[in-house]
């Protein structure tokens, strides 16, 4: 049986900087639904509550023990620097002594960083950028891959532990919201289960292909904080195994679903692309619809909970906005196509990368999918002489046949993609208006135009970049280039990129071209 009155007691004594040793003055205390945290001098102790929510139960002391240490374990994978160690407390509750046998609680020791730092209050005062969302992304692709995947019979990652915590979370809120939420948490649940039922072959397929992992489980924005400029990743899923044996798909979903929740889909979008860009997982977007609304609807539950500890009115707020998102995740899309159109220099990743996070799209680049076809990183050089090499004739028509496929599979699930490659000839820009055709879908061309002199500057001055074009190779594809023909022209957003990005970006006749294109039926 739980004393919550000496629980109570030994959080009032450890607010006493003697209690500490080393220097502690002042002791802050924060509170989440699971933990009491102890800001105290350079550290924190993170103390376990003793609750049972089904999804954890830490009511017994040996129990708050062990997920201590494998708080430790699983979190210095990412933060190596914030964990420090767990540290046992004896004494009574009254007078607490770190160190002292026995123990009468356990906490976690780490240490203490910046607030300021954390990315949710460097997104409230509008200081996160998408260098940070890029350098976050190759953090977490590298992190998954890295990671070795669950054994198909290990229970996780199957059917039946997907549906389970989805499922939990609707049965939990029930009782934690009054009954004007009923109508709509009954909409949800059959929307989940909806696409639960469609994503039942994808989930056993990501099983099997190893993309069920031992992943952080909780990547939200409250959860990463810059070190020494470094987005850092903490306080993973310790408390239940099957929260954190997921799809990778599954990882990255809460952070995606954070971004949106917050009004910053230009970000989340910006990640999701540099994490697909690296990881080249982009069979996962066709369970990312359900993660997100999965994602959507642990923090409604988690507000609830929160609301009904703390009396928060303001969670009450928080959780209607979440339900609400949960909703947006769920409903059918109606996605479109996009390819560009130009030779090397004249900006097509650039204007792609603006196109994609003001317009949530997905983007695939052919100089990444080209080298990624012949096991090179996108930044690894080939070595391949002009006009051969990966670079041959028959590279690029098995680098057009990729794009088809990952533009197929994407649009399929649900996802807009625009396609970032030159496209100088007729018959690969008809491969993709076909396919527009057939999934019966809007379908655009992105036509970039650029003074020549600025062009072979750009080409000349590229650094760190997938692209291998140089100014030989620049010549004999715009020698080789097919101009757009009259009706190819209808479907062309023609664009002049000789100026700045944000000039770009602030072409509101663009704008209104390209959404005017991308919702409009092919039908008609």
């Amino acid at each position: 049986m739980v004393n919550r009155d000496l629980d109570c007691t030994l959080i009032q004594a450890l607010l006493d900087p003697a209690r500490y040793p080393e220097p502690a003055e002042p002791v802050r205390l924060i509170e989440t639904h699971i933990s009491w945290l102890l800001l105290a001098g350079l550290y924190v102790y993170k103390i376990k509550k003793p609750v049972d929510f089904g999804f954890l139960d830490f009511t017994r002391l040996s129990s708050r023990k062990f997920f201590c240490h494998e708080e430790l374990r699983l979190n210095r994978r990412l933060a190596d620097g914030l964990y420090l160690d767990v540290v046992g407390m004896g004494g009574s509750s009254e007078r607490p002594v770190f160190g002292a046998e026995p123990a009468i609680e356990y906490a976690v020791k780490m240490r203490r960083f910046d607030e300021d730092q954390l990315l949710d209050h460097l997104l409230a005062r509008d200081g996160l950028t998408t260098r940070h969302i890029d350098s976050l992304a190759e953090t977490m692709a590298r992190f998954h891959a890295d990671l070795p995947p669950a054994a198909i019979d290990a229970g996780y990652g199957d059917a039946e532990s997907i549906a389970l915590p989805a499922r939990q979370n609707f049965q939990q809120l029930a009782g934690l919201l009054n009954a004007e939420y009923a109508e709509q948490l009954a909409g949800l649940r059959a929307a989940s289960e909806t696409e639960y039922a469609r994503c039942l072959p994808l989930f056993q397929r990501r099983l099997e292909s190893g993309m069920v992992k031992e992943c952080h489980g909780d990547l939200h924005l409250g959860n990463i904080v810059l070190i020494d400029g470094s987005p850092t990743p903490f306080d993973g899923i310790e408390f239940n195994p099957s929260l954190r044996w997921i799809d990778v798909i599954n990882d990255i979903a809460f952070l995606i679903m954070d971004l949106q929740q917050r009004r910053r889909p230009d970000l989340a979008y910006a990640f999701v692309n540099a994490y697909l860009q690296i990881s080249g997982d982009y069979a996962g977007l066709g369970v990312l619809n359900f993660y997100l609304g999965y994602r959507a609807m642990v923090m409604a539950k988690v507000t609830a909970i929160r609301a009904a500890q703390l009396g928060e009115q303001a969670c009450l707020a928080a959780g209607q906005r979440y339900l609400d998102l949960a909703e947006r995740c769920y409903s059918p899309k109606r996605p479109g196509l996009i390819i560009t159109y130009g030779p090397p220099g004249c900006g097509k990743t650039t204007v792609s990368q603006i196109v994609l996070e003001r317009r949530q799209v997905i983007r695939i680049r052919s100089d990444v999918e080209r080298k990624r076809l012949f096991g090179l990183q996108a930044h690894q050089s080939s070595g391949s002489a002009l006009d051969g090499g990966i670079y041959s004739a028959e590279a690029t028509v098995r680098t057009y046949q990729r794009l088809l496929m990952l533009a197929r599979a994407i649009l399929q699930a649900g996802f807009s993609v625009i396609v970032d490659a030159a496209f100088l000839k007729q018959r690969e820009r008809e491969q993709f208006k076909s396919l527009a055709d057939e999934l019966k879908l809007p379908f655009a061309i992105l036509a970039i135009s650029v003074d020549e002199a600025l062009q072979e500057q750009r080409v000349n001055q590229r650094r760190n970049d997938a692209s291998e074009a140089d100014l030989a190779v620049l010549r004999m594809l715009k020698a080789a280039s097919e101009p757009l023909l009259a009706g190819e022209r209808e479907y062309a957003v023609e664009l002049s990129n000789n100026g700045a990005v944000r000039d770009i970006a602030a072409r509101q006749a663009f704008w209104d071209r390209l959404d005017s294109l991308l919702v409009r039926s092919t039908r008609e």
